[in-house]
């Protein structure tokens, strides 16, 4: 049997002994029944042994791995929140969805997450943590309204190259995917940047578009705050509305060398394979782990739990029961 406590030993004794004093002086002073100040005394030594967390080695668990590194390249422009998936909800409510499913399709996969708009920037670096790169997503806003001056959907090129770049250096053996996600509405004037310079490391993955060719109008973005502002962005003195660029996505697609893809609410997203493997549980092996028993002193601390809850209950009926006109005297 082996011990992993929430807290050292001697701490836990520390906090559990002026506890155990008092139990022990009450029944000394008999300010308590002896079988009462016992039942508490064996509860705080079945807190403190669960607080020890006895467990056997020798559990095995199986695991499930993807030996490949995903980059995720998401949109940020205010076009993200333009209302046109699945009727009139906001574009970023497909991304989520969809990056979502990219998570569940290559478990155990390395994840990074890079943002776009007026700049890029780099979110999250390559981890494991599918959880660290949701919760990114849920607090990921588009840029400032006001402060907008226009945007290119090539401008994280730079950074994905870098990013692919160190992944290669860092594990070669590893195989590396990129999911760009956006609408393709190029905002200023040049040209976009283009992501040939990625596509020596890429070796999967799409571009995923979103939007539609009627377009969906966009709430203006404060900053201050997590829910919309409830005004639109106008132009001309009506609502501006964001359409998507397929011509756009599709040269994004080519530079890559991965698919395109456009994406809608009432269709399932498909994703290819990863380029190595998914290893099985079988061929993944078990790894060592330690069966909790806990659980057992948990049980018990119910049953005293309950014995001295129905020895209050007694009493309560016992003081009412004399409390009561012609009550016992």
């Amino acid at each position: 049997m082996i011990l992993q406590p929430v807290l050292h030993p001697a701490l836990l004794a520390l906090l559990c002994a002026p506890v155990a004093f008092f139990l022990v002086r009450a029944i000394v002073k008999r300010q308590t029944p002896v079988w009462a100040g016992i039942l508490r005394m064996l509860m705080l030594l079945v807190v403190f042994a669960m607080l020890l967390r006895p467990g056997i080695p020798g559990g095995t668990s199986q695991t499930l791995a993807t030996d490949t590194d995903v980059v995720i390249v998401v949109d940020t422009t205010a076009s993200i929140v333009a209302e046109d998936w699945d009727g009139e909800r906001p574009r970023i409510d497909g991304v989520r969805a969809d990056v979502q499913s990219i998570v569940d399709e290559y478990p155990g996969a390395r994840f990074s997450l890079i943002s776009f708009d007026a700049a890029a920037q780099l979110r999250l670096p390559l981890t494991t943590d599918a959880t660290a790169l949701m919760s990114s997503l849920d607090v990921m806003r588009p840029e400032v309204t006001d402060q907008s001056r226009g945007s290119s959907i090539g401008i994280a090129n730079r950074m994905l190259a870098e990013t692919l770049s160190a992944a290669a250096t860092a594990a070669p053996e590893r195989s590396r995917m990129v999911f760009y996600l956006g609408d393709g509405e190029q905002t200023v004037s040049s040209d976009p940047e283009s992501f040939a310079s990625s596509a020596k490391y890429v070796d999967g993955g799409a571009v995923l578009g979103y939007g539609t060719a009627e377009g969906g109008p966009m709430q203006k973005t404060t900053g201050q705050g997590d829910q919309p502002s409830g005004e639109y962005i106008e132009y001309q003195g009506e609502r501006a509305l964001s359409m998507i660029d397929e011509d756009n996505l599709r040269r994004v697609s080519e530079q890559l060398g991965v698919e395109y893809q456009h994406r809608a609410a009432d269709a399932e997203i498909t994703l290819p394979d990863a380029p190595t493997s998914t290893t099985d549980y079988t061929a993944s092996g078990e790894v060592g782990n330690v069966i909790e028993l806990y659980w057992i002193f948990a049980l018990a601390l119910i049953v005293l739990v309950g014995v001295e809850l129905a020895r209050a209950a007694m009493h309560v009926t016992r003081l009412r029961g004399l409390a009561a006109p012609g009550g016992e005297r």
